[in-house]
């Protein structure tokens, strides 16, 4: 983040839905940075951390309205970067729709809701086949809970104020990391298959794209964006990388979905041009290697 952003922000007020693994993050870039900061969680833990950190924290669902005389509806920035936590379809409705639909409820109290930024998922484009996806590809082929998260994306253009859909792609990060897991527990084999391209984002190049988000000019329309790396490489390549990163040989691929999936993920590539030319952000983890190798102790940085 430049230096004029970091001073158009200070002092403003941000409101933080979900407060998991993205949130918590930018609650504690955002407190730095010299924002008032309030944040919802459904994690009693969490929000004991959070409330240490002297961001004034909620416990409750979004999908309640429970917290709503407890937050303020008068803020310059609304972030909901809930997840769906678990509950299949069903799960995901709660969370996405109904927390989508209780958030509108609190701000229909205010006259000048702030600019909301919600995180949806690249999961909701259907196209296969390695082609290349940019935020106008159709979704109408949606299924299942991408279909859930496009009703949530609907009730989003429905704020009265300025918004912004950032669709991220597979997200890694400091704790959250399942493939090196696996192969550091000695998998060989490992579900899908090698060829298939991932997308991925790391956990502080969202809390960048967020914050590039909160402080584009009021000129720059409500919209969709993409949330990707710039690297979006073959399964196989990846893994490949880790496992002589660690001294193991190569794995094999099942062929099969992941161990609770119906599917295996797309072959696609995730387009992140429009972020990059409409609000000027750019990660400091461009491929999975810069992002494994902070991992893995090479690197030790922060989101800027």
């Amino acid at each position: 983040m430049s230096a004029e952003e970091h001073a158009f922000l200070a002092g403003r007020r941000l409101v933080i839905f979900g407060a998991g693994y993205v949130g918590a993050a930018v609650a504690l870039a955002a407190k730095a940075r010299g924002l008032e900061v309030s944040a919802l969680t459904r994690n009693p833990v969490k929000a004991q951390a959070l409330n240490a950190a002297g961001v004034r924290t909620v416990v409750s669902e979004l999908a309640s309205s429970d917290w709503h005389g407890q937050l303020p509806a008068d803020t310059d920035y609304v972030l909901n970067c809930v997840s769906s936590g678990g509950g299949g379809p069903e799960g995901y409705r709660r969370s996405y729709v109904d927390g989508q639909r209780s958030l509108l409820t609190w701000a229909g109290g205010t006259s000048s809701p702030g600019r909301l930024v919600y995180t949806g998922s690249t999961s909701v484009y259907p196209q296969e086949g390695g082609i290349r996806v940019d935020e106008v590809a159709p979704t109408d082929g949606a299924t299942g809970t991408a279909r859930v998260l496009l009703e949530a994306e609907a009730l989003v253009r429905a704020w009265r104020g300025n918004w912004f859909i950032l669709r991220l792609a597979g997200i890694y990060g400091p704790a959250r990391h399942h493939l090196l897991d696996q192969l550091r527990a000695g998998s060989g084999e490992l579900a899908g298959r090698g060829e298939h391209h991932l997308n991925l984002i790391h956990r502080d190049d969202i809390v960048l794209a967020i914050f590039a988000a909160f402080a584009a000019p009021a000129s720059v329309p409500s919209g969709v964006f993409n949330v990707a790396d710039d690297g979006a490489a073959p399964k196989a390549a990846l893994a490949e990388w880790i496992a002589a990163r660690l001294g193991l040989p190569a794995p094999t691929f099942s062929g099969e979905p992941a161990m609770g999936r119906r599917a295996i993920t797309p072959d696609r590539i995730i387009a992140n041009d429009r972020i990059k030319r409409v609000l000027g952000w750019r990660p400091q983890y461009p491929t999975f290697r810069e992002g494994y190798e902070s991992i893995l102790g090479t690197r030790a940085e922060g989101p800027g």
